[in-house]
Parts: C-alpha cells; sequence; structure tokens
C-alpha cells in the first residue's frame, strides 16, 4: 500500500470503472459493497465499522493499480479479503480496560466529555462544525440520503466527504482528550 496515500478523484473514479463499466452502476455497486461491509464489521463487534469499511475501501483502492490487470472475478471478493485483514488488525489493538463505576461517576464524567466537546467544537471552523454535524446526523438510509445531498453541496465525491469528516473527527478526538486530560489533572 502506498504510505501517505490518500484518495484522490482519479483513484475513485479508477475503482469505480473496476467495479462496473456502467457509472450509475458502479455506483450502486460501491455503495452495496461499502454498506455490506459495514454490516461484516458490526456484526464481527467493531465499534468502528464505518470506518473499517472505509479503511477497507481505501486499501483496496490504493492496491487497484497493480492488481486490476490480473485479477479475476467478482470486485467483492476481494474487498472481503482485504476486510478480514483489516479485521485481524482490529483485534491487535489495544482496548481501554472495561471499568465498572458507580452511577453518579459515570454523569459526571459525561459530563465533563459534553463540556470537553462543545469546547472542541468552538474551535473548529463554522464550516467544519458544520460540515461534521451534518455528517454524522440520522440513522440508515436517511444518514445516507443526507451525506450524498452534503457531497453534491460541497461539490465533491461522497468518499472525499467520508475522508474530510473522518479527518475532523480525529482532529476533535484528539481535542477531546487532551480536554478530558486535562479535567483529570485538576
Amino acid at each position: 500500500m502506498k504510505t501517505g496515500w490518500v484518495l484522490a478523484q482519479e483513484d475513485f473514479d479508477r475503482l469505480l470503472h473496476w467495479l462496473d463499466a456502467d457509472v450509475e452502476a458502479a455506483g450502486r455497486e460501491y455503495e452495496t459493497i461499502r454498506q455490506r461491509l459495514i454490516k461484516i464489521f458490526a456484526r464481527r463487534g467493531c465499534s468502528e465499522a464505518e470506518d473499517l469499511a472505509d479503511e477497507t475501501i481505501n486499501r483496496v483502492t490504493a492496491k487497484l493499480e497493480t492488481i486490476i490487470d490480473d485479477y479475476e472475478g467478482s470486485p467483492r471478493f476481494y474487498f472481503y479479503r482485504v476486510a478480514q485483514l483489516v479485521h485481524m488488525e482490529y483485534l491487535k489493538r489495544p482496548r481501554p480496560p472495561e471499568v465498572s463505576c458507580d452511577l453518579s461517576a459515570f454523569s459526571e464524567e459525561k459530563e465533563r466529555e459534553y463540556e470537553c466537546l462543545d469546547s472542541c467544537l468552538e474551535r473548529l471552523s463554522s464550516d467544519q462544525r458544520e460540515l461534521v454535524i451534518q455528517y454524522y446526523q440520522k440513522d440508515k438510509r436517511a444518514k445516507i440520503e443526507g451525506r450524498q445531498r452534503l457531497a453534491e453541496q460541497l461539490g465533491i465525491a461522497v468518499n472525499a466527504l467520508r475522508i474530510r469528516a473522518h479527518r475532523i473527527r480525529s482532529r476533535l478526538q484528539q481535542c477531546l482528550n487532551e480536554c478530558l486530560e486535562e479535567q483529570t489533572v485538576h
């Protein structure tokens, strides 16, 4: 896989062409594969099913240039094989220990998390804040349609939107962790 690789529109177009020569059919196949990957990861108990599905798609897309001429069979099977590898890596990641606590400590912790989240959201530009809030709204089909509309409004591909949202979310998570750490120290 290319190191430091970021999905470009040209790479995404190559992926769609590999899935089907017809652009509309390729788009449907892409969404079918992505939703199936999310279900696979969710059924396996992965808390980050969407992120793992996107990671799988990105890895396949990054490798596509070297496999496209020789690969035979349905592209779905290649995605599913890469998903198995991504899942094994996920299982090897260290997990935070499970801690039991009383309800009052839990509610205080949640309150601190919400305060930190509000503070971190305020640090984002208004465009970034609006994007991440819209991106993570709704459930199931409404979420998919909302993300498609948001991508159209921004004039970018849905996968480019996913990458933007993921980057903003990563920054928010880092900010949130730092904020909670500061509160613990004080």
